[in-house]
């Protein structure tokens, strides 16, 4: 089966790694793909936007499955635009990307399934959410309700940081994104990430991971797209896995189907887990990035398999199995990252692959025969271990052999964890 992957991060990487595993791959294309990617997959010029141009190199090429790796052409219609041309496609609707596009949507159908979440409003006036946040006091979280590559949220610690967000936010910032706010209840607690496929039916489990939003160590500075993973997430054991597809996963697949939205793709529900069990922070119709590195590194099944089951609406008959060892990355990103920073830094050396450890390309490019940084977030350098403790020496070591003087990285992914095993 010849197949395209839509996409040029890390995420991607991973993925086209892991696909170009299966037996029953032909052909793999990416669009547009990065040089990490290009040693898996033939890396093609495609605007995923453009999507007459999509479709018409599927039929050129007999592509069997396209999978779609970003979220902005999910909630942009692409699998809409593929299914309509009789393409197959892994990932959601556009009416059901929403799950990620809209977080209003999100706490809306939270509140009509019954999903435990931290208590909300949504505001499409500043003023009125201004006085909101008079009225709650801070802590208190602000998020822009559309897409905003995951630097919509603010954690508000004081209510001046919090009337300061939603000042961002209606002052364009985030552009298009920011046009109405959600303003929610704090949360105490202990993230988590939890994924499973959906075909619109039926769900099946994957495996949980952490990961480190803020850019500092110690989890300090301001909240970045990841700067770190690791998989499984200890908070995460078998009984709290059975309550998150029962009180979360499976309302939310019975009411997008039941709304006439049936969800086919990837679920990545970012949890809280609180005193009072795990409460929904937001949805992700995509593999998380970088928690999709340490997934796939873990993953022992046959990744088209799966995806293609979602696909088909046939999950009650796929399986998934899991390496037992732990697998963590450090996010190597550019210096400034996530303000401003410059573009085109040399990056001279990388550590080699191995079954153990591999370096993901996040925002690489080749000009001039030389490797360069071309985004923020840059290389997701990736390890296996025995525990938390071992992944997270292994990859540090790798970062040593990594030559790159534009590079910075956080020096303490896996701290929670860490903590955990020497206690």
């Amino acid at each position: 089966m010849n197949v395209l992957l839509i996409g040029s991060g890390g995420r991607e990487h991973a993925l086209a790694w892991k696909l170009s595993q299966s037996p029953r791959l032909g052909v793999l294309y990416a669009a547009p793909g990065n040089p990490g990617i290009a040693a898996h997959a033939e890396c093609v010029k495609l605007d995923p936007a453009d999507h007459a141009a999509v479709i018409a190199f599927c039929r050129e090429k007999d592509i069997g499955l396209v999978v779609v790796g970003p979220e902005a052409p999910l909630v942009d219609g692409l699998a809409d635009a593929l299914s309509e041309a009789g393409i197959k496609v892994f990932g959601p609707t556009k009416a059901a990307a929403r799950l990620e596009g809209s977080k209003g949507f999100t706490k809306d159908l939270c509140a009509r399934y019954d999903i435990p979440t931290g208590a909300y409003r949504r505001f499409a006036d500043g003023e009125e959410a201004k006085a909101y946040v008079g009225e709650i006091g801070a802590p208190i979280v602000i998020k822009a309700d559309g897409l905003a590559a995951g630097k919509g949220v603010t954690v508000a610690r004081t209510s001046a940081e919090a009337l300061a967000a939603i000042d961002d936010c209606f002052s364009g910032t985030f552009g298009a994104a920011g046009a109405e706010v959600v303003v929610e209840e704090f949360l105490v607690g202990e993230e988590a990430s939890f994924f499973c496929l959906s075909d619109g039916k039926n769900a099946l489990p994957l495996a949980t991971a952490q990961d480190h939003k803020a850019v500092g160590d110690g989890d300090t500075g301001p909240n970045t797209g990841g700067m770190g993973a690791y998989s499984p997430a200890p908070v995460m054991d078998e009984a709290m896995i059975a309550r998150t597809m029962k009180e979360i996963i499976e309302p939310t697949i019975r009411g997008m189907a039941e709304m006439g939205h049936p969800f086919k793709g990837v679920l990545y529900a970012g949890l809280m887990i609180t005193e009072k069990g795990p409460e929904l922070i937001e949805y992700n119709v995509r593999f998380g990035d970088p928690e999709c590195q340490v997934l796939m590194m873990r993953l022992q099944s046959d990744l088209l398999d799966i995806l293609e089951a979602a696909a088909d609406g046939a999950l009650d008959k796929a399986s998934a199995a899991w390496s037992e060892d732990t697998a963590l990355t450090v996010v190597m990103a550019t210096k400034g990252y996530p303000g401003s920073y410059r573009k085109g830094s040399e990056i001279s050396r990388l550590p080699e692959d191995g079954p153990d450890a591999r370096t993901f390309h996040a925002g690489t490019a080749m000009r001039d025969g030389k490797l360069v940084a071309s985004g923020g977030r840059v290389l997701n350098v990736t390890a296996l271990g025995h525990n938390v403790t071992e992944a997270q020496t292994r990859a540090y070591a790798l970062i040593e052999d990594i030559d790159w003087s534009d590079g910075f990285c956080r020096r303490d992914i896996g701290w929670r964890a860490v903590a955990r095993e020497e206690g």
